[in-house]
């Protein structure tokens, strides 16, 4: 098998196949050109804390002792904020022994300041699948901001397979941007790291430059599009005479790139969460980026990043221009059948600053 993240048609196959299970058959919009969705089961744990299993030990094993409360998800059911809770996943896998699997926040999922981690029996970390595991897959959910309903089926996060280890380094970077052009920077800076992100606080015609969630809201139904009145749940945030923003502690906010970013159809890219020299602040949950982002035959010539931002223990501010975070690129095994935008009706092609698609 060709080194690289594996395409929409080869994640069917592995359905076909067997390595991936579910008692149920997929959604029709499931498989996305470089992953795959993970639906909620019908019950969901409301634990004492986060924990990791640990070599040699399940996590049903850990639930037994951990476990406060069972919730019946199979009609919806309201998830508290500050709350943790870990829920089995519909899907389990049974993969080769040469493929290897890591998950991440779906967009949607990031931009409500959800916090999931996916946890498979015998992990010592999250969020990676071990080449060859055979077993369920459970997902841990912590609601920060905004009190969530979810429910049975309910997709919240997503899965990428890959074979081998084909980052792109920064000269690969270089010669990619140089004939594909993947940022709209005037001098992107391009290193081993990845491809600098930086953050916008110009701001549109208006002025608006992000929005900063609100406390003590009502719930939000994570099935429901346009649902949700914007303000109801958020603050939004107004460009400031120096350019500044200083992020309060613990609050949440939704920004936006300066430059456009580009994924070529060949490609795919992760964002990096959290990068300690560029400040005491985390960036973007959810780092997926599909094939075909931001990508001018697919309807995305200018799409830029959206950020979900949030500052650790002491206030920190932003300029305009700063470097929040990097665009790693790897190669697909294969170009997908479909590509993110036009192909899939994507929700966040061609975007600027956005909320998720939960809010009217």
């Amino acid at each position: 098998m060709t080194a690289g993240i594996l395409p929409d048609r080869e994640i069917a196959r592995l359905h076909q196949s067997g390595a991936i299970a579910s008692p149920r058959p997929l959604d029709p919009d499931q498989i996305q050109p470089a992953s795959l969705d993970l639906r909620l089961g019908p019950k969901a744990y409301r634990v004492r804390a986060s924990f990791l299993p640990g070599r040699g030990r399940t996590v049903a094993e850990k639930l037994e002792r951990f476990s406060m409360h069972e919730i019946d998800l199979s009609t919806g059911a309201v998830l508290e904020t500050g709350c943790v809770y870990v829920v089995p996943l519909l899907e389990s896998l049974a993969l080769p022994a040469d493929l290897r699997a890591a998950t991440n926040p779906k967009s949607s999922t990031g931009r409500l300041d959800i916090f999931t981690r996916v946890l498979t029996d015998g992990a010592p970390e999250f969020d990676k699948v071990a080449a060859g595991y055979r077993g369920p897959l459970f997902i841990e959910i912590s609601p920060r901001t905004f009190p969530i309903v979810a429910r049975e089926g309910s997709r919240l996060s997503q899965i990428r397979f890959r074979s081998g280890d084909a980052i792109l380094s920064g000269d690969e970077l270089a010669a990619l941007h140089a004939s594909e052009r993947l940022t709209s920077a005037a001098r992107p800076d391009i290193s081993n790291m990845g491809i600098a992100v930086s953050i916008d606080l110009r701001g549109d015609e208006s002025g608006l430059v992000g929005y900063r969630g609100k406390r003590h809201t009502g719930v939000v139904d994570v099935d429901r599009r346009a649902a949700h009145d914007v303000l109801d749940y958020w603050e939004p945030i107004r460009r400031s005479g120096t350019g500044e923003l200083v992020l309060d502690p613990d609050e949440f906010y939704i920004l936006v790139s300066e430059e456009a970013v580009h994924v070529p159809p060949d490609y795919a890219a992760e964002m990096t969460p959290f990068d300690p020299l560029v400040g005491e602040f985390r960036v973007h949950y959810a780092g997926f980026f599909d094939p075909g982002f931001g990508h001018g035959r697919a309807g995305g010539t200018g799409s830029r990043a959206v950020l979900e931002v949030r500052s650790h223990d002491v206030p920190f501010i932003l300029e305009h221009g700063q470097t929040v975070g990097r665009l790693v690129y790897e190669p697909m095994s294969a170009r997908p059948d479909r590509l993110y935008g036009l192909d899939l009706a994507s929700n966040y092609q061609a975007q600027g600053l956005k909320l998720s698609k939960h809010f009217r």
